[in-house]
């Protein structure tokens, strides 16, 4: 059979969607969900044929109980059937669908085989010692791929344990009382972890003794001597005190925020890839590692960077066993990304003189300027987003008079850490005070690349469920409200 996971978190108009574009034949869903799926039932263009509820003892108006199916599957096996014994499995033909994110264009959907995955599954195992002593969080969303392989598939594959998250404000709670020892995040998570950290250190008048430690457990680290742990010992007890590990993947974070976190002994590993490649295609590893960048290929994969400019950017193209089968049902799509064997990303990257891979954005984010200046928006966002108050922002190219483009930023400011640092300014005057730390970090950049105009709001993004920013419904809100 082939599963098609989805986002639990979609409006009734996407699941519908969703379903219909993919052709399921059987759903199973929360009883919450009733409603939409016995609407689906009407749908001349659905082909769905087996209601499934998790919440029924019984089955009800054509509804079946999953409780029920699962006990006449044992009563099966137990009088004798051996029908699943038989079943035949092509490891190179689509057993799961999957749509993308849709972060600037409406979702595909993905085509994977079980090959596909498990080359990507071995793979990773060359990132990080994970054993069975591990107990890892997952509270990232496992309908994608990268919860999904990196956390729950490759957890099974190592036999760790895994605990379930009570929501994303329990996080810190949850690492104490499961004793967490790892976790696969975005790096908006970390950054809002490492700012928190920041700021209580800084309320007990600590930061110039954190950072002469720091230097001196560096130096040591040269040597062979680790002694991180236990002169941070107090620090990781506000996570936990067991965390070790940290898997992060997916957007840019900032240099502070990793070293920072991998002074107090943290074990910081940066990865990239796709949903299209099942996901990780290169990552840093316990042994290389290298701030900002995604370090190397993991093993049977090949990366190169196509045409690229004066500076040694260009496309990153990838090949190897994880490479999707294309997208359904949408042969103009496979064929613009698959070419000779190799998938065209999209983003863009390169690489260093040691020969570690950086990423510097997508390739349909780029602002091109009239002079022929290519500006990497993410690069501008991660600099914003080291202000103590950024929750997060995003920067584009905004039209001019004489047709060119300006940088401007939309910047979400976190409103309890304004009162915190600013307890006697008026929230009307919030912008002036974010635009003068805007000019300062103006002073850091290139003329070309100075940020013109801002946007301040309290207000969260609109954002996926892996906590992407989707750009392009963003940058329609902004065009509204100009």
């Amino acid at each position: 059979m082939i599963v098609v996971p989805l986002d639990k978190s979609l409006p009734n108009n996407e699941i519908e969607s969703s379903i219909i574009r993919s052709e399921v034949e059987a759903v199973i869903f929360d009883q919450k969900y009733l409603e939409i799926f016995t609407t689906l039932q009407n749908n001349p263009n659905c082909k769905l044929k087996y209601f499934i509820c998790m919440d029924f003892e019984e089955d009800k108006n054509n509804v079946h109980s999953l409780a029920k199916l699962i006990n006449n599957g044992k009563n099966l096996r137990n009088n004798g059937d051996t029908r699943y014994d038989q079943i035949k499995i092509d490891n190179t033909s689509m057993t799961i669908m999957l749509f993308t994110s849709g972060t600037t264009s409406i979702a595909k959907i993905v085509m994977l085989s079980q090959a596909n995955i498990c080359s990507d599954i071995y793979s990773i195992g060359c990132i990080a010692k994970v054993t069975s002593e591990d107990t890892f969080l997952s509270f990232l969303p496992l309908h994608h791929t990268y919860e999904s392989t990196t956390t729950f598939l490759y957890g099974l594959f190592c036999g760790i344990t895994i605990a379930f998250c009570d929501g994303l404000r329990y996080i810190v709670q949850n690492l104490k009382e499961y004793e967490v020892t790892g976790f696969v995040a975005v790096p908006l998570l970390l950054e809002t972890m490492y700012k928190k950290l920041q700021k209580g250190i800084q309320e007990k008048h600590l930061t110039f003794a954190i950072k002469v430690l720091s230097i001196i457990c560096n130096f040591l680290l040269k040597f062979g001597i680790d002694i991180r742990r236990k002169v941070f010992k107090s620090i990781l007890n506000e996570l936990g005190g067991h965390l070790r590990v940290i898997i992060y993947g997916a957007a840019p974070m900032s240099k502070d925020a990793i070293c920072g976190l991998s002074n107090f002994g943290l074990n910081l590993l940066n990865g990239y890839g796709l949903t299209e490649t099942s996901p990780v295609v290169s990552a840093e590893n316990d042994k290389y590692k290298k701030p900002g960048s995604v370090a190397f290929a993991l093993p049977n994969i090949q990366i190169k960077i196509d045409s690229p400019d004066e500076q040694g950017v260009g496309e990153i193209v990838v090949k190897g066993p994880n490479v999707m089968l294309g997208y359904y049902d949408n042969e103009e799509a496979t064929n613009q990304v698959l070419k000779d064997g190799w998938f065209y990303t999209g983003d863009l990257g390169y690489y260093d003189k040691d020969g570690y891979l950086f990423i510097t954005g997508r390739k349909k984010n780029v602002i091109v300027l009239k002079n022929g200046k290519n500006i990497y928006p993410e690069e501008i966002e991660i600099l914003i987003a080291k202000l103590p108050y950024v929750a997060e922002n995003l920067v584009y190219g905004a039209p001019t008079k004489n047709s060119d483009l300006e940088i401007n930023a939309k910047i979400v400011y976190n409103t309890d850490l304004m009162k915190e640092l600013y307890p006697n300014i008026e929230k009307e005057k919030y912008k002036n005070i974010i635009w003068n730390d805007i000019k300062q970090l103006n002073q850091q950049l290139p003329n070309y690349k100075h940020i013109k105009n801002i946007i301040t709001t309290d207000e969260p993004m609109i954002k996926t469920t892996t906590q992407k920013i989707k750009r392009n419904e963003e940058l329609k809100k902004i065009q509204k409200n100009q």
